[in-house]
């Protein structure tokens, strides 16, 4: 090989390791609990193995649960943050058409983004797990919001977002930010600004719950008042955070009634929200890639954050 040639080649090769750094320096991934999770029981059989490139994380997989960062890109940046919960009934995480892809489009429109990979409800790994979950959200929350001066984000205009169970969990940091299940290093509001649920379960009421989701939550035979406390759209106050909502009528898995009945709830207490209610879909889509009228609920997504003000650009 000549000089030149491998000059050449050298210099491609430098390219491209700069041009994977830079994709892979994208995201980074931070431990929420620094190892000290609250009510935390050991188990063997629990092995904490995430494969990023997986589009399912299996419950036995998050032991130690964290946030994967996304930061906005420099010349999008508007301040505003999201915290995404993927669904999976409480069983599992759908983590890439629930969870990254998502981020990559917040992403573009220039908000930073944090995918929650929370821990499943289970006996065997904790001491209470309906709470687990609301746990990981406040304490995810709570970071991004003391953290905020980092990843140049405005501690006001800090979101949560869920799809599906992810939404029960959304709607409960919601709905739940003022209760105290862990003991927090300061006095940092877990209360998100504002919250983005598609096709979500809010309710845990057996009439139009999800099953699988309420089961693995609350156990086989929840007390009527845990039922009703973690039943969101009962749990609506003057304090809920503003709602984007998005479900479809023929959702076969989650019934509409989930959504309706909470949108009614925030009506009742004057807080904003926006119901996009679709004929098809069924339930799963993520981001959409049918040409029906589902697929468009980014778009609508979008002008609602715009119109709130959440798109606009940071003034530094």
């Amino acid at each position: 090989m000549s000089i030149f040639k491998f000059k050449q080649t050298m210099l491609a090769l430098i390219c491209l390791i700069m041009v994977s750094g830079n994709l892979f320096g994208q995201s980074n991934v931070i431990d929420l609990w620094n190892g000290k999770v609250p009510g935390a029981i050991h188990n063997d059989k629990f092995k904490q193995r995430i494969d990023t490139s997986a589009s399912w994380v299996d419950k036995h997989s998050i032991v130690n649960p964290n946030l994967e960062v996304y930061p906005a890109p420099k010349e999008k940046s508007n301040g505003t943050a999201v915290v995404i919960c993927p669904g999976g009934a409480y069983v599992g995480l759908a983590i890439k058409h629930e969870g990254a892809q998502v981020a990559k489009w917040l992403n573009s429109l220039g908000v930073t983004a944090f995918v929650l990979k929370y821990r499943m409800p289970d006996d065997s790994i904790m001491n209470n797990k309906s709470i687990a979950p609301m746990q990981d959200g406040q304490r995810a929350i709570r970071l991004v919001r003391q953290r905020a001066k980092e990843w140049g984000i405005d501690p006001t205009k800090i979101g949560i977002m869920g799809f599906s169970a992810g939404g029960h969990l959304a709607s409960t940091l919601s709905t739940h930010f003022n209760e105290k299940v862990y003991e927090p290093e300061d006095l940092t509001s877990a209360r998100p600004d504002f919250s983005l649920l598609i096709y979500p379960v809010i309710s845990m009421d057996s009439n139009v719950t999800h099953w699988g989701s309420r089961v693995n939550l609350l156990g086989g035979k929840p007390a009527p008042e845990l039922v009703k406390h973690f039943s969101n759209e009962l749990q609506v106050n003057s304090e809920t955070p503003p709602a984007f909502m998005v479900h479809s009528l023929d959702d076969d898995a989650v019934p509409v009634q989930n959504s309706i009945n909470y949108a009614l709830a925030l009506q009742k207490f004057k807080i904003p929200c926006e119901l996009h209610l679709y004929q098809t879909g069924k339930h799963g889509y993520g981001m959409g890639k049918s040409t029906n009228t589902e697929s468009t609920w980014p778009e609508a997504c979008e002008k609602w954050l715009k119109v709130k003000g959440f798109l606009d650009l940071q003034k530094m």
